[in-house]
């Protein structure tokens, strides 16, 4: 059985960092691309980042380029990360992890990011 379990949100001030972890068990996350995805009340799902199986490509959406930066462990094949820097109110959401495969998608149960003075 396929599980992701988000972790490290939290209460931020703008400015700061906080670094997410996704990790997986019942697959190793070889051969899968990751994405972390968020979702602000009311509003539709979007992508974040997103990793290939190697971790050689990655791709941000614009409102985060430069600020945060996905990566998986490869020793472990069980975690994706994403570091986010420079954090604005605006990033403010539920950050979910989504692991696609060859027999569905998979999402964990989102993790709160709140950036606030």
């Amino acid at each position: 059985q396929v599980q992701l379990v988000e972790s490290g949100g939290g209460l931020v001030q703008p400015g700061g960092s906080l670094r997410l972890s996704c990790a997986a068990s019942g697959v190793t996350l070889d051969y899968y691309v990751i994405g972390w995805f968020r979702q602000a009340p009311g509003k539709e799902r979007e992508v974040v980042s997103c990793i290939s199986s190697s971790g050689g490509s990655t791709i941000y959406a614009n409102s985060v380029k430069g600020r945060f930066t996905i990566s998986r462990d490869n020793a472990k094949n069980t975690a994706v990360y994403l570091q986010m820097n420079s954090l604005k109110p605006e990033d403010t959401d539920v950050y979910y992890c989504k692991l696609t495969t060859m027999t569905g998608s998979f999402w964990g149960q989102g993790t709160q990011v709140t950036v606030s003075s």
